[in-house]
């Protein structure tokens, strides 16, 4: 019996040490896939840096990129780029939010780029309250496709949807400019209420 106990505990003693020399195997991490939000929440991860930047900083642009990932269809996009100024530095500073590992797209998170001249003048760089950014891109496409998005959808359901984002002092309005394509359709709609304004010639 004795006997019986030593061989199986020099058993174990090898099948352990023939355990500890196998390399542990470790999986491969899967390649995360395209994260597509809206423009409200793209805009939104871009703000907190922004601040960190510049404590009055304010937008005065937001647009979508179309890239491999994403065509903006349904109003998302894999990538968002918004502008903010800083009355106080006299700057501007442009970020970009992706949420793709696409060549054709900036690399994944938040990446600022350099700073600009600010001049409150400038018809380009009119900041806005975000407060007046109540409408998202999803709902836009909704009213872009009732005023011929969807003609242009069928005939081509890979149309490029571009969305861009900007005050209008002339009417004091926030609107989002959408564009089908290379200039196929452009339709306004008011960023506070969702109401169409107009088709852009």
């Amino acid at each position: 019996m004795k006997k019986l106990f030593i061989l199986i505990a020099a058993l174990m003693i090898v099948v352990g040490c023939e355990d500890s020399s196998k390399p542990a195997v470790t999986e491969k991490p899967k390649p995360k896939g395209p994260e597509l939000l809206t423009g409200r929440f793209g805009f939104y991860k871009m703000v907190v840096p922004a601040h960190t930047w510049a404590r009055d900083a304010q937008p005065f642009s937001l647009e979508s990129q179309v890239n491999s990932d994403s065509t903006g269809k349904d109003g998302k996009a894999a990538v968002w780029r918004a502008a903010f100024a800083s009355p106080t530095m006299k700057a501007t500073k442009p970020y970009s939010w992706s949420g793709t590992d696409a060549q054709d797209a900036p690399a994944r998170g938040i990446n600022p780029s350099s700073d600009g001249d600010y001049n409150p003048n400038n018809s380009n760089t009119q900041v806005f309250d975000p407060a007046f950014l109540k409408i998202d891109t999803d709902k836009v496409f909704e009213t872009a496709q009732k005023h011929g998005g969807e003609k242009i959808l069928a005939a081509n359901p890979n149309t490029s949807i571009n969305y861009r984002l900007s005050w209008d002092r002339n009417t004091s309005k926030l609107i989002w400019h959408v564009t089908y394509g290379d200039g196929k359709l452009g339709v306004e709609v008011d960023a506070s209420s969702g109401e169409f304004i107009r088709i852009m010639k």
